[in-house]
């Protein structure tokens, strides 16, 4: 699985490309790393710690934001890697650039870099970021049958979300949909989750608005009748 894997991420050539002056506020990189047997690979994910003021708790992959210091985003995430989970760099093989995501939540522009990393590794999450630190064997997300969805309110409304459980933890949204994608792209998974569009998610928003406003007209003129 992993040997296919790899041959068919040669379509997702390795890009070292730097974010343009004018996004280097909203670009950030990570790092898919893969490692065990070629039948049963593994892919690295943490869950950030839950005193983070951005997706507290979530599972994700290792990265982060650009940094000026950063030669490129590759180097941002092999460096973010590092400072997270004690991944050395001088470790992984970086092998492909997937393509450039954007998390719904956030006005960010997200650049995936996949890696093959020898096992056994010996890592250590940062506290200061990481909540936990496991591996997830593929398989798991090859399983259709696994998936779930969940609800999640937010200001303007309740949106649903597909997610996989494994051991206790909820893999979902930006980190889900780049590991399935590239299941879908190398293995021909056939994986077909359903997210909220972003069309979706405006209409929503402009509901939610009209709503306010409706509210504001209505005191408002309560408040002329002397009612309020």
């Amino acid at each position: 699985m992993l040997e296919t894997i790899k041959n068919r991420l040669k379509n997702f050539p390795l890009d070292r490309h730097q974010p343009s002056p004018q996004e280097r506020g909203s670009t950030a990189a990570v790092l898919v790393a893969l490692h065990g047997d070629n039948s049963d690979p593994h892919v690295i994910l943490t869950q950030r710690a839950f005193h983070l003021n951005n997706h507290a708790g979530e599972v994700a992959f290792p990265g982060g934001m650009w940094d000026e210091t950063d030669s490129d985003l590759l180097t941002t995430a092999l460096r973010e890697a590092h400072e997270e989970i004690g991944l050395s760099p001088s470790l992984v093989e970086p092998i492909a650039t997937l393509p450039i995501a954007s998390p719904k939540r956030r006005n960010l522009n997200v650049t995936p870099f996949v890696g093959l990393v020898d096992a056994p590794l010996e890592l250590v999450a940062d506290p200061g970021e990481i909540g936990a630190l496991f591996n997830a064997p593929l398989k798991h997300f090859l399983d259709v049958e696994r998936y779930e969805y969940f609800e999640m309110q937010t200001d303007f409304g309740a949106l649903s979300f597909p997610f996989l459980p494994y051991n206790g933890y909820k893999v979902w949204g930006f980190t889900l949909k780049v590991l399935t994608d590239m299941l879908n792209a190398t293995l021909e998974a056939n994986i077909h989750l359903n997210y909220p569009s972003h069309e979706h998610i405006e209409a929503l928003r402009q509901k939610a608005k009209l709503s306010a406003s409706d509210t504001l007209k209505q005191a408002d003129q309560l408040q002329k009748r002397g009612q309020l």
